[in-house]
């Protein structure tokens, strides 16, 4: 569905980003000084650094939607990754979980940044737990279907694959949710059930509407007004999914960006402009298909998203640096690139 524009298929797409970038750190050393501009930039780095895996992703739910939802995704969405996730969601995190109101939130975010932390952190499990539960249902999903045919790890995802029923992965991630939630060492039992709970049927629901629709529209393509109409709720459905899939992966950089700066300003700076670079990478992806030369980095991501999901959980009772998951990610998805390119070196032998 997705056009193949050879304006868009160079690196060009990440002009727009690079002029942003330049610009925004121009300003804030103009008007906050040269460390604020440094503390922007590294804040940039790591937010580009550690969301490759969210940028695979993205990619591939991007390149079956319309050219009007892909544009969507990279100019509304890029305000809501902004401004939403990075600035107004963790206000309403701090409201909801330290009982303030807009007002005194945002005094404390802009006045006292310190306190703004300090409740901020007091919302982690909730925000561990429901970004945690929807990241591993992803990762399940994906790793259970039957009906993948390429596999990296031969062994261990083709016995995923041949244990799996409907609704498996469902059922294993509330289990699992379950017995974290019970664990005596637990100090947030009810935050845990209750915000992982919530990222299990969100997931479940955003990510079934989304494949219902597109069989609607595969069905309906022979009739063109019913068509256009599944294309729009199809089109809508990932749109969604793809907002709460880059909340999930926002949330734990959000909490982790104070411990670079507790200027709430810096944090939506420099994390907003890394999350642009994403959207740009994520275009540069599906527009050179990037994902079908390199037939493993699809499975590196969801290997990297278990393995986040994972630290989050775990961060209900340990805190473990995220710059660890970011480094392992990194990794993981180098070997998946050479592990690709030797396949498809293998490949072209054998055709000789």
């Amino acid at each position: 569905m997705s056009p193949t524009n050879p304006r868009h298929a160079s690196p060009k797409v990440f002009i727009v980003s690079a002029v942003i970038t330049v610009l925004t750190l121009a300003l804030v050393m103009i008007f906050m000084g040269t460390e604020a501009m440094l503390i922007a930039a590294t804040l940039m780095v790591i937010e580009l650094t550690f969301s490759f895996d969210n940028a695979i992703i993205n990619a591939r739910t991007l390149t079956k939607m319309s050219p009007f939802w892909q544009r969507m995704f990279m100019t509304f969405g890029i305000l809501i990754a902004v401004f939403g996730m990075r600035i107004i969601f963790p206000i309403l995190i701090v409201m909801a979980t330290a009982d303030l109101s807009w007002g005194q939130v945002f005094y404390l975010a802009l006045q006292e940044p310190d306190k703004y932390a300090e409740a901020l952190h007091h919302a982690h499990p909730s925000i561990a737990a429901f970004g945690g539960m929807f990241l591993f249902t992803l990762a399940l999903h994906f790793f259970f279907d039957d009906s993948r045919e390429i596999r990296w790890l031969k062994r261990f995802e083709k016995l995923l694959q041949d244990i799996n029923r409907r609704g498996l992965y469902v059922f294993v991630s509330v289990v699992f949710l379950l017995i974290i939630a019970a664990i005596p060492g637990n100090p947030h039992p009810v935050e845990t059930l209750t915000a992982g709970a919530v990222g299990i049927g969100i997931y479940v629901l955003i990510h079934g509407l989304s494949e219902l629709f597109t069989r609607q529209h595969e069905k309906a393509e022979k009739r063109a007004g019913k068509a256009m109409q599944a294309t729009a709720m199809a089109g809508l459905a990932s749109f969604i999914y793809l907002e709460v899939l880059d909340a999930s992966f926002s949330f734990d950089g959000v909490i982790g960006a104070f411990a670079v700066t507790k200027d709430v300003v810096l944090i939506a700076v420099g994390l907003g402009v890394g999350a642009l670079w994403v959207r740009s990478l994520t275009l540069y992806i599906v527009h050179r298909k990037v994902l079908n030369t390199y037939r493993y980095l699809e499975h590196a991501a969801h290997y990297v998203i278990g393995a986040l999901a994972l630290t989050l959980l775990i961060g209900l009772f340990y805190e473990i640096p995220e710059m660890y998951v970011g480094l392992i990610g990194l990794l993981v998805i180098g070997a998946a690139i050479a592990s690709s390119v030797k396949d498809k070196s293998d490949a072209d032998v054998e055709k000789i």
